[in-house]
């Protein structure tokens, strides 16, 4: 569900398309949930947890295996170093954590500065925690931001600057520039930077720049990932946050009244999973970037305007070139025209800002190679209509 302007709750899109997949029989690129299981090893550690009776309540900020596992992979991969008993925490999910995360370090009255298109549990979390929505805009084709409109929008009522890169639901990456002049800002307004980087792994060609590695950010940067997408787990819900342990101490005190722990039996197993070598996680996204090479070659073909993402689970297609102006209308007729489902890009913007998206779908590439060669086929149909 979601908190709509009204205040009321309604289904989130991806329910309502995930909803017509099922009744329609269509095959669906809608949500960004992989179809196939990790690595054996996460999976088999996972098993052996559950016989080994790793079943009951773990420690609330996290099991230490896991909390160690998480520090050595930043030190690993970006040379930050953290304190896995004070600057770690473990959650269930990323979502549970910018949750906590956003409850935990805003006041009613205080800004939070996202980009837009946005993940759609940013402004509901945002809008629970009564704190003011702030968006800069994302500019086609590359959907990166106007360093103007960006530098307007942090003031000295922003409290947080919520950064997603890779992006959903571009897939875009932000520049180093970019990266840089988000810390320039938070010095300069006092602000905390909270980064969701849940597809770090998963880029294609392009490093990835976590902004605590960046000049002056770490003490004041609230990192937050998870194993979902990089080991095929979506349903585990093991994600964590690293900062300084100030912040870690604020926002252990609400997550603490939000799910309290979760997954004992999992939480050894996304250990042994970031303990993997690099020649998984650098499989892994060489695996996903010939999906996406894939689907985004099936969409060109039916007659779409293709984006190129550098990173993450999805592709933005213009159905505008198909004769197709609203996203919306067109992807609830998709599953009958085509017998797939996709998910408007309006549905992660704001009405007022919808006209500036309103032909863009977002498909989610992180399927079976199968399945996306029978998408494709089936999108073909459209340059016939």
């Amino acid at each position: 569900m979601l908190v709509g302007d009204n205040g009321q709750l309604r289904p989130t899109i991806f329910a309502e398309m995930s909803a017509l997949a099922t009744s329609t029989g269509a095959i669906n690129l809608g949500q960004g949930f992989p179809d196939e299981d990790g690595p054996d090893e996460v999976l088999d550690a996972a098993r052996r947890a559950i016989s080994d009776g790793v079943n009951q309540y773990p420690p609330g900020r996290g099991m230490p295996v896991l909390l160690e596992a998480i520090a050595e992979h930043q030190q690993r991969f970006y040379g930050v170093q953290w304190d896995p008993v004070t600057e770690v925490l473990v959650t269930a999910g990323a979502t549970e954590a910018l949750a906590a995360t956003i409850l935990a370090l805003t006041d009613e009255g205080d800004e939070v500065v996202t980009f837009e298109p946005f993940y759609d549990s940013y402004a509901a979390i945002i809008g629970l925690s009564k704190a003011t929505h702030v968006t800069v805009p994302l500019e086609l084709p590359d959907f990166q931001p106007d360093h103007d409109v960006l530098r307007a929008a942090v003031t000295d009522r922003t409290r947080l600057i919520l950064v997603n890169s890779p992006h959903n639901p571009t897939g875009a990456i932000l520049g180093r520039e970019t990266l840089e002049l988000l810390v320039e800002l938070a010095h300069e307004h006092d602000a905390i930077i909270v980064t969701d980087e849940v597809y770090e792994h998963l880029t294609f060609g392009v490093p990835h720049i976590p902004i605590s590695t960046l000049p002056g950010a770490r003490e004041r940067t609230v990192s937050i990932s998870s194993g979902g997408k990089t080991f095929s787990t979506t349903g585990w819900k093991i994600g964590w946050i690293t900062a300084p342990r100030e912040l870690i101490a604020a926002i252990l005190a609400v997550k603490q009244f939000l799910t309290y722990v979760s997954g004992a039996p999992f939480q050894p197993a996304i250990a042994v999973g970031l303990g993997l070598p690099d020649s998984f996680f650098q499989h892994a996204a060489g695996v996903l970037q010939g999906k996406r090479d894939l689907l985004a070659a099936g969409l060109a073909r039916a007659g779409f305007t293709v984006g190129h993402p550098q990173g993450g689970y999805f592709v933005i297609a213009d159905a505008a070139p198909l004769g197709f102006a609203n996203a919306a209308e067109f992807c609830r007729r998709l599953p009958g025209l085509a017998g797939v489902v996709g998910v408007p890009v309006t549905a992660f913007v704001r009405p007022e800002r919808a006209a500036g998206y309103a032909s863009l779908v977002r498909f989610a590439y992180c399927k079976k190679m199968d399945l996306l060669e029978r998408a494709s086929a089936q999108l073909e149909i459209l340059r016939t209509l």
